[in-house]
């Protein structure tokens, strides 16, 4: 069984229509919440989006509050979802990927944490994924040997082969 990391580039596509958003929304209707994990930071980081968007003219007023009610019943609130907490230790761990992989803290965050979640879903025969549409986090991932998707540039078979 896989289990699914998202990055804030990701999962914003669940609450603002964009390239990916079809295959984000097949990943949430067919994984249940407690195969899906997030950096509690990027949960900040989507209401940042989100934000951003109704700021640009992207998203009108009721949209974004749509947006906000689905992003807290679904994301926010649930415990099912996997919150993964910047503790110092994990910030402490994330250091060298920065400079290894060029990518700035938050992704050197998500990524040191989804390779400890890898390694433990994998000693019991299971896998993790990170889900992202940044490109810097991704081929650092790929490097550091995760299953990756990329939900702007892969297909719905690829998904699918990973569900």
């Amino acid at each position: 069984m896989r289990s699914f990391y998202m990055d804030a580039s990701a999962l914003a596509k669940r609450y603002a229509s964009e390239i990916g958003t079809p295959l984000i929304d097949r990943l949430f209707d067919t994984v249940s919440a407690d195969r899906i994990y997030v950096l509690n930071l990027g949960v900040a980081e989507v209401v940042s989006i989100l934000v951003r968007k109704k700021n640009a003219g992207q998203l009108t007023v009721p949209a974004f509050n749509q947006a906000l009610l689905e992003f807290g019943r679904e994301i926010r609130s649930p415990v099912q979802v996997r919150k993964i907490t910047a503790d110092n230790t994990l910030v402490t761990a994330a250091l060298p990927l920065i400079e290894l992989h060029f990518i700035n803290a938050t992704d050197a965050v998500i990524l040191s944490s989804a390779l400890d979640l890898a390694a433990e879903h994998r000693k019991v025969g299971n896998d993790l994924a990170l889900v992202a549409s940044d490109q810097r986090l991704l081929r650092a991932a790929q490097a550091e040997g995760l299953t990756t998707f990329n939900p702007e540039t892969q297909t719905q078979a690829g998904l699918d082969a990973l569900l």
